[in-house]
């Protein structure tokens, strides 16, 4: 800061410095003014301005020091409050576009709110009718026309759920409920909600689950958990698509292996990007490359680690490494307990 004020004040220095020059030249040129008291009063001038920049440099650079140090938000609490005429001006034009800024940003915020309030409630109503869709799908008598609506009904319902997911990513740190999550019937439910696809394509589950329940958030899991399922089914044909659970130093996992095209080395790093569909496979129309980005999205805040193994031709294996139990859980179950015998 000290450097930026000098500069700032170079002018200054400048005439100052000319101005001692000035009088020494005056001094030299007439002979009527005693030369060495004109160095003396240059020597003491430049004392005093040197102590003047000393003592003004606080002063003058707190405002300034604050404005740098502080956060670049909308928080007008903690904007500087000016001492000289000219920082009242800066802070007068900073405080009004803050304001401005604070209000386009409220309107635009009230919009995306009443938008996604709208999809929200769309996507719900969409739900009604699709309920009834698949109650007469399940009435028709034709095996084979039965099995290709239910099939073209489920993209549906997995599309208007991912969109509702989606939207709801935003606010998931409201919606958190950490508990332990039994795996066996969160897993059968997303299987058997993509049965019908299963059969199309002659795709059938190993599921192995020594590791019963996982502490986590069952709803946001579900979702993790259809996302991956219904990747591994898109790129899978003719085989099983294995399900895992275990534990390994002192951390829960699980493990979707399929044995389907695989990932490209190269695609790895960026299946999560949003939008990324793939490079070796890029004409594949029915892939959005939503999916897996959500899924990135979701796991952050849950704490769960994902790792992916791919061979292209041989298959793919994703595995979700769930947090240990934090101190907020163990005091939790605590207080859960009965109290000891005689505790008050």
């Amino acid at each position: 800061m000290i450097f930026t004020y000098l500069r700032e004040r170079l002018s200054w220095m400048l005439l100052f410095g000319f101005l001692q020059f000035l009088a020494l030249l005056v001094a030299y040129l007439d002979p009527s003014i005693p030369f060495r008291a004109v160095i003396y009063y240059v020597f003491l001038s430049l004392i005093i301005f040197v102590l003047f920049l000393i003592l003004r440099f606080p002063k003058e650079t707190r405002f300034y020091k604050q404005l740098k140090e502080r956060d670049n938000d909308l928080d007008l609490s903690t904007f500087p409050e000016a001492e000289s005429p000219l920082e009242s001006i800066i802070e007068a034009g900073v405080r009004e576009q803050l304001e401005r800024f604070k209000a386009v940003a409220a309107y635009h915020q009230d919009l995306l709110e009443e938008e996604k309030d709208d999809l929200l409630g769309w996507i719900h109503e969409v739900k009604t009718p699709m309920t009834a869709m698949k109650l007469m799908i399940e009435g028709i008598e034709d095996y084979p026309l039965r099995s290709r609506l239910t099939y073209e009904w489920m993209r549906i319902h997995l599309l208007l759920d991912q969109q509702l997911h989606r939207k709801r990513i935003p606010f998931i740190e409201n919606d958190l409920y950490i508990e332990e999550t039994a795996l066996e019937p969160l897993l059968f439910s997303e299987i058997k909600t993509l049965r019908s696809w299963c059969m199309q394509k002659g795709i059938g589950f190993d599921v192995d689950l020594p590791q019963p329940s996982v502490l986590t958030d069952a709803k946001w899991l579900s979702f993790i958990v259809r996302q991956l399922l219904s990747n591994a089914v898109k790129y899978s044909h003719s085989s099983d698509i294995m399900v895992t659970s275990g534990r390994k130093n002192g951390r829960s996992f699980l493990t979707f292996a399929d044995h389907g095209r695989g990932i490209a080395p190269q695609d790895i790093p960026r299946i999560f990007e949003k939008g990324f569909t793939s490079t070796t496979d890029h004409g594949n129309e029915s892939a959005s490359g939503m999916g897996l980005y959500l899924v990135d999205r979701i796991r952050r805040p849950l704490n769960i680690e994902l790792d992916v193994q791919s061979q292209p031709g041989q298959g793919s294996m994703f595995t979700l490494w769930f947090p240990e139990p934090n101190t907020f859980t163990k005091i939790r179950h605590s207080r859960d307990r009965p109290p000891l015998h005689g505790a008050t």
